[in-house]
């Protein structure tokens, strides 16, 4: 086995990724702290042709060198949107017929694995901040509280550790 060079990689240009047909997929970042993960999300996003992200709250925006040192320039392909209010825009969005799925642990949640998307659905994924997780509100409003299953002693993961596993397995799920 010989390890690929950059250049034998396939990549598409930033111009082709805008114009590729995208994975029916919202994120929403929920007050993030961490400019690593907003940047993290970014490149996830990118990988996985996700259609947009919203970044709410506290969350901070590009341009910002901090958001650009773990995106790798996922900035410029992704689509993204400041807006103030998350809870305001599940609504709006789920007034758009996109159902809004908070990835969090609460009573009645679904396990991620357990999960299975309607066809020809749009979906939202709403990431919460790194302490206080999915503001309940939002979580309260949500279509569905999805939920990735741990079997360790810490059940939390890193906000961008979760949207990476949430997006492979929606991805998977909806290619």
């Amino acid at each position: 086995m010989r390890k690929l060079k950059n250049s034998e990689l396939g990549r598409i240009s930033v111009d082709e990724f805008k114009e590729v047909v995208k994975t029916p997929l919202i994120v929403i970042l929920d007050n993030i702290r961490s400019l690593n993960n907003v940047g993290s999300v970014f490149r996830t996003s990118d990988a996985f042709l996700i259609e947009k992200i919203y970044l709410c709250g506290i969350t901070a925006t590009p341009p910002n060198k901090e958001i650009h040192k773990t995106a790798l320039g996922a900035t410029e392909s992704v689509e993204w949107e400041y807006v103030k209010d998350t809870f305001e825009l599940v609504e709006k969005l789920k007034s758009e017929k996109v159902k809004v799925l908070s990835i969090e642990q609460a009573e009645n949640s679904t396990m991620l694995n357990d999960f299975i998307p309607e066809e020809n659905q749009k979906y939202a994924v709403v990431m919460g901040n790194e302490v206080k997780g999915v503001q309940q509100e939002v979580v309260s409003t949500s279509d569905y509280c999805i939920e990735i299953p741990q079997l360790g002693t810490k059940h939390s993961l890193n906000i961008s550790v979760s949207c990476g596993v949430v997006l492979w397995d929606l991805f998977n799920k909806l290619k």
